[in-house]
Protein backbone atom coordinates (compact mmCIF):
# COMPACT_ATOMS: atom_id res chain seq x y z
CA UNK A 1 0.00 0.00 0.00
CA UNK A 2 2.87 2.35 0.82
CA UNK A 3 4.37 1.72 -2.60
CA UNK A 4 1.06 2.49 -4.29
CA UNK A 5 0.65 5.67 -2.27
CA UNK A 6 4.20 6.73 -3.12
CA UNK A 7 3.49 6.09 -6.78
CA UNK A 8 0.47 8.38 -6.72
CA UNK A 9 2.48 11.09 -4.98
CA UNK A 10 5.23 10.82 -7.60
CA UNK A 11 2.70 10.94 -10.42
CA UNK A 12 1.14 14.02 -8.88
CA UNK A 13 4.50 15.74 -8.61
CA UNK A 14 5.32 14.95 -12.24
CA UNK A 15 1.97 16.21 -13.48
CA UNK A 16 2.33 19.29 -11.35
CA UNK A 17 5.68 20.07 -12.96
CA UNK A 18 4.24 20.02 -16.50
CA UNK A 19 3.07 23.29 -18.07
CA UNK A 20 -0.70 23.75 -17.91
CA UNK A 21 -1.96 24.72 -21.35
CA UNK A 22 -5.57 25.79 -21.77
CA UNK A 23 -5.92 24.61 -25.36
CA UNK A 24 -9.18 25.71 -26.97
CA UNK A 25 -10.40 23.14 -29.50
CA UNK A 26 -12.73 25.80 -30.89
CA UNK A 27 -9.83 28.02 -31.94
CA UNK A 28 -8.82 27.01 -35.46
CA UNK A 29 -5.22 27.87 -36.36
CA UNK A 30 -3.96 28.30 -39.94
CA UNK A 31 -0.32 28.56 -41.00
CA UNK A 32 0.46 30.76 -44.02
CA UNK A 33 3.77 30.91 -45.87
CA UNK A 34 5.20 31.85 -49.24
CA UNK A 35 6.60 34.87 -51.04
CA UNK A 36 5.42 38.39 -51.80
CA UNK A 37 1.76 37.73 -52.59
CA UNK A 38 1.36 35.88 -49.28
CA UNK A 39 3.41 38.58 -47.59
CA UNK A 40 0.97 41.20 -48.87
CA UNK A 41 1.64 43.98 -51.35
CA UNK A 42 2.53 47.26 -49.53
CA UNK A 43 -0.29 49.74 -49.16
CA UNK A 44 -3.57 49.10 -47.35
CA UNK A 45 -6.84 50.75 -48.35
CA UNK A 46 -9.03 52.29 -45.66
CA UNK A 47 -11.78 49.74 -46.33
CA UNK A 48 -9.38 46.92 -45.44
CA UNK A 49 -8.05 48.40 -42.20
CA UNK A 50 -10.82 47.05 -40.02
CA UNK A 51 -12.37 46.60 -37.63
CA UNK A 52 -12.53 42.81 -37.97
CA UNK A 53 -14.58 40.19 -36.18
CA UNK A 54 -13.20 39.84 -32.64
CA UNK A 55 -12.96 36.08 -33.20
CA UNK A 56 -10.32 36.64 -35.91
CA UNK A 57 -6.78 37.13 -34.62
CA UNK A 58 -3.21 36.98 -35.82
CA UNK A 59 -0.27 35.60 -33.85
CA UNK A 60 2.52 38.07 -34.58
CA UNK A 61 5.52 36.23 -36.03
CA UNK A 62 7.68 39.38 -35.67
CA UNK A 63 7.57 42.55 -33.61
CA UNK A 64 5.43 45.40 -34.97
CA UNK A 65 6.73 48.37 -32.90
CA UNK A 66 4.53 51.01 -34.54
CA UNK A 67 1.41 48.92 -33.95
CA UNK A 68 2.39 47.85 -30.45
CA UNK A 69 2.48 44.17 -31.40
CA UNK A 70 5.00 41.76 -29.91
CA UNK A 71 6.19 38.52 -31.46
CA UNK A 72 4.32 35.51 -30.14
CA UNK A 73 1.21 37.35 -28.95
CA UNK A 74 -2.34 37.44 -30.33
CA UNK A 75 -3.88 40.58 -31.83
CA UNK A 76 -6.95 41.51 -33.92
CA UNK A 77 -6.18 40.42 -37.50
CA UNK A 78 -5.99 43.88 -39.04
CA UNK A 79 -3.43 44.12 -41.85
CA UNK A 80 -0.52 43.92 -42.15
CA UNK A 81 -0.50 40.35 -40.83
CA UNK A 82 3.00 39.34 -41.96
CA UNK A 83 5.44 42.17 -41.14
CA UNK A 84 5.20 45.93 -40.57
CA UNK A 85 6.27 46.72 -44.16
CA UNK A 86 3.77 44.31 -45.75
CA UNK A 87 0.21 44.93 -46.87
CA UNK A 88 -3.02 43.20 -47.71
CA UNK A 89 -2.73 39.57 -48.82
CA UNK A 90 -4.92 36.51 -49.28
CA UNK A 91 -4.63 35.56 -45.59
CA UNK A 92 -6.69 38.63 -44.67
CA UNK A 93 -9.90 37.77 -46.46
CA UNK A 94 -9.30 34.08 -45.91
CA UNK A 95 -9.64 34.79 -42.20
CA UNK A 96 -12.51 37.23 -42.56
CA UNK A 97 -14.49 34.87 -44.77
CA UNK A 98 -13.93 31.98 -42.37
CA UNK A 99 -15.01 34.03 -39.37
CA UNK A 100 -18.20 35.14 -41.11
CA UNK A 101 -19.15 31.58 -42.11
CA UNK A 102 -18.11 29.48 -39.12
CA UNK A 103 -20.38 29.06 -36.07
CA UNK A 104 -20.04 31.94 -33.58
CA UNK A 105 -18.30 29.78 -30.96
CA UNK A 106 -15.34 29.08 -33.30
CA UNK A 107 -12.39 31.46 -33.35
CA UNK A 108 -9.82 31.81 -36.15
CA UNK A 109 -6.09 32.34 -35.71
CA UNK A 110 -3.62 33.24 -38.47
CA UNK A 111 0.18 32.88 -38.52
CA UNK A 112 1.94 34.38 -41.54
CA UNK A 113 5.63 33.94 -42.38
CA UNK A 114 6.52 35.06 -45.90
CA UNK A 115 9.46 36.61 -47.76
CA UNK A 116 9.04 38.55 -51.00
CA UNK A 117 11.04 37.20 -53.91
CA UNK A 118 12.09 33.97 -52.23
CA UNK A 119 12.23 30.55 -53.81
CA UNK A 120 10.50 27.64 -52.14
CA UNK A 121 13.98 26.46 -51.15
CA UNK A 122 14.01 29.08 -48.38
CA UNK A 123 11.53 26.94 -46.42
CA UNK A 124 13.36 23.64 -46.86
CA UNK A 125 14.29 22.67 -43.31
CA UNK A 126 17.67 21.06 -43.89
CA UNK A 127 19.03 22.76 -47.00
CA UNK A 128 17.84 26.38 -46.75
CA UNK A 129 21.29 27.71 -45.68
CA UNK A 130 22.64 26.98 -49.16
CA UNK A 131 19.88 29.10 -50.67
CA UNK A 132 20.36 31.92 -48.17
CA UNK A 133 24.09 31.99 -49.00
CA UNK A 134 23.27 33.03 -52.58
CA UNK A 135 20.25 35.24 -51.86
CA UNK A 136 20.42 39.01 -52.51
CA UNK A 137 21.35 41.27 -49.60
CA UNK A 138 17.91 42.86 -49.32
CA UNK A 139 16.40 39.41 -48.82
CA UNK A 140 19.00 38.15 -46.38
CA UNK A 141 18.56 41.30 -44.31
CA UNK A 142 14.89 40.46 -43.91
CA UNK A 143 15.61 36.81 -43.23
CA UNK A 144 18.19 37.61 -40.57
CA UNK A 145 16.58 40.60 -38.88
CA UNK A 146 12.90 39.63 -39.04
CA UNK A 147 13.06 35.85 -38.77
CA UNK A 148 16.29 35.19 -36.91
CA UNK A 149 17.92 33.67 -39.97
CA UNK A 150 15.43 30.81 -40.35
CA UNK A 151 11.86 31.51 -41.59
CA UNK A 152 10.90 27.82 -41.47
CA UNK A 153 11.89 27.55 -37.82
CA UNK A 154 10.07 30.79 -37.00
CA UNK A 155 6.90 29.33 -38.55
CA UNK A 156 7.31 26.15 -36.50
CA UNK A 157 8.07 28.05 -33.29
CA UNK A 158 4.99 30.25 -33.68
CA UNK A 159 2.87 27.23 -34.60
CA UNK A 160 3.96 25.39 -31.45
CA UNK A 161 3.09 28.45 -29.42
CA UNK A 162 -0.32 28.62 -31.08
CA UNK A 163 -0.94 24.94 -30.35
CA UNK A 164 -1.09 25.88 -26.68
CA UNK A 165 -4.16 27.95 -27.49
CA UNK A 166 -5.85 26.11 -30.36
CA UNK A 167 -5.74 23.41 -33.01
CA UNK A 168 -3.97 23.68 -36.37
CA UNK A 169 -6.54 23.00 -39.08
CA UNK A 170 -4.76 23.89 -42.30
CA UNK A 171 -1.71 25.29 -44.09
CA UNK A 172 -1.89 27.96 -46.78
CA UNK A 173 0.81 28.44 -49.41
CA UNK A 174 1.20 31.11 -52.06
CA UNK A 175 4.55 30.84 -53.78
CA UNK A 176 5.98 29.96 -57.16
CA UNK A 177 6.88 33.13 -59.01
CA UNK A 178 10.56 32.60 -58.17
CA UNK A 179 10.31 28.90 -59.11
CA UNK A 180 8.52 29.40 -62.42
CA UNK A 181 8.66 26.27 -64.59
CA UNK A 182 10.47 24.32 -61.86
CA UNK A 183 9.08 20.82 -62.32
CA UNK A 184 10.56 19.76 -58.97
CA UNK A 185 8.46 22.33 -57.14
CA UNK A 186 5.72 19.87 -56.05
CA UNK A 187 8.31 17.52 -54.56
CA UNK A 188 9.99 20.43 -52.74
CA UNK A 189 6.63 21.56 -51.35
CA UNK A 190 5.92 18.01 -50.20
CA UNK A 191 9.21 17.94 -48.32
CA UNK A 192 8.30 21.14 -46.47
CA UNK A 193 4.75 19.93 -45.77
CA UNK A 194 6.03 16.61 -44.43
CA UNK A 195 8.51 18.37 -42.14
CA UNK A 196 5.79 20.68 -40.80
CA UNK A 197 3.54 17.72 -40.05
CA UNK A 198 6.34 15.88 -38.26
CA UNK A 199 7.66 18.86 -36.33
CA UNK A 200 4.18 19.84 -35.16
CA UNK A 201 2.93 16.30 -34.54
CA UNK A 202 0.14 16.64 -37.10
CA UNK A 203 -1.59 14.17 -39.39
CA UNK A 204 -1.97 15.01 -43.09
CA UNK A 205 -5.62 13.96 -43.08
CA UNK A 206 -6.34 16.57 -40.40
CA UNK A 207 -4.31 19.41 -41.88
CA UNK A 208 -4.78 19.97 -45.63
CA UNK A 209 -2.46 22.15 -47.69
CA UNK A 210 -4.10 24.87 -49.78
CA UNK A 211 -1.91 26.26 -52.57
CA UNK A 212 -2.99 29.30 -54.55
CA UNK A 213 -2.37 29.83 -58.24
CA UNK A 214 -0.22 32.76 -59.33
CA UNK A 215 -1.60 35.74 -61.22
CA UNK A 216 -3.32 34.08 -64.16
CA UNK A 217 -2.95 34.23 -67.91
CA UNK A 218 -6.31 36.02 -68.09
CA UNK A 219 -4.61 38.87 -66.20
CA UNK A 220 -1.42 38.62 -68.30
CA UNK A 221 0.45 37.19 -65.33
CA UNK A 222 4.19 37.09 -65.97
CA UNK A 223 4.49 33.71 -64.21
CA UNK A 224 1.15 32.22 -65.23
CA UNK A 225 2.90 29.24 -66.83
CA UNK A 226 3.73 28.06 -63.30
CA UNK A 227 0.05 27.44 -62.62
CA UNK A 228 0.17 24.22 -64.60
CA UNK A 229 2.76 22.88 -62.16
CA UNK A 230 0.84 24.20 -59.14
CA UNK A 231 -2.35 22.59 -60.44
CA UNK A 232 -0.60 19.20 -60.40
CA UNK A 233 0.32 19.47 -56.70
CA UNK A 234 -2.46 17.10 -55.48
CA UNK A 235 -0.83 14.31 -57.51
CA UNK A 236 2.18 14.63 -55.17
CA UNK A 237 0.31 15.63 -51.99
CA UNK A 238 -3.12 13.93 -51.85
CA UNK A 239 -4.33 16.28 -49.11
CA UNK A 240 -3.47 19.38 -51.15
CA UNK A 241 -6.08 21.57 -52.81
CA UNK A 242 -5.36 24.21 -55.46
CA UNK A 243 -7.05 27.61 -55.29
CA UNK A 244 -7.87 29.12 -58.68
CA UNK A 245 -6.77 32.68 -59.45
CA UNK A 246 -8.90 33.00 -62.59
CA UNK A 247 -10.61 36.37 -62.64
CA UNK A 248 -8.62 37.80 -59.71
CA UNK A 249 -7.39 41.23 -60.87
CA UNK A 250 -3.68 41.93 -61.08
CA UNK A 251 -1.44 44.96 -60.82
CA UNK A 252 0.45 46.46 -63.78
CA UNK A 253 3.62 44.63 -62.69
CA UNK A 254 1.95 41.38 -63.85
CA UNK A 255 3.08 39.66 -60.63
CA UNK A 256 0.90 40.87 -57.79
CA UNK A 257 -2.82 41.03 -57.22
CA UNK A 258 -4.77 44.20 -56.60
CA UNK A 259 -6.61 44.62 -53.28
CA UNK A 260 -9.75 43.34 -55.02
CA UNK A 261 -7.74 40.37 -56.28
CA UNK A 262 -6.48 39.57 -52.79
CA UNK A 263 -9.99 39.77 -51.39
CA UNK A 264 -11.31 37.40 -54.01
CA UNK A 265 -8.39 34.97 -53.79
CA UNK A 266 -8.51 34.96 -49.99
CA UNK A 267 -12.23 34.24 -50.03
CA UNK A 268 -11.58 31.31 -52.37
CA UNK A 269 -9.03 29.87 -49.98
CA UNK A 270 -11.66 30.18 -47.27
CA UNK A 271 -14.43 28.60 -49.35
CA UNK A 272 -12.26 25.54 -49.93
CA UNK A 273 -11.30 25.31 -46.27
CA UNK A 274 -14.92 25.68 -45.19
CA UNK A 275 -15.86 22.72 -47.38
CA UNK A 276 -13.05 20.65 -45.86
CA UNK A 277 -14.15 21.64 -42.36
CA UNK A 278 -17.75 20.65 -43.11
CA UNK A 279 -19.18 24.17 -43.25
CA UNK A 280 -20.09 24.81 -46.91
CA UNK A 281 -20.05 28.56 -47.65
CA UNK A 282 -23.36 30.12 -48.63
CA UNK A 283 -21.95 31.72 -51.77
CA UNK A 284 -18.63 30.31 -53.07
CA UNK A 285 -16.42 33.02 -54.59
Amino acid sequence: MKLIAAGWVLAGLLLGSLPAFAQDTNRFIFLCFGQSNMEGFPGILDEDKGPVDERLQVLAAVDFPALGRKKGEWYPAIPPLCRPSAGLGPADYFGRTLASNLPPHIKVGIINVAIGGCKIELFEKDTFPAYVATAPTWMTNTIMHAYGGNPYQRLVDMAKLAQQDGVIKGILLHQGESNTNDKQWPAKVKGIYDHLLKDLNLQAGDVPLLAGELLGADQHGACASMNKIIDALPATIPTARVISSVGCPGRPDHLHFTPAGYRQLGARYADQMLLLLGYPPAEPK
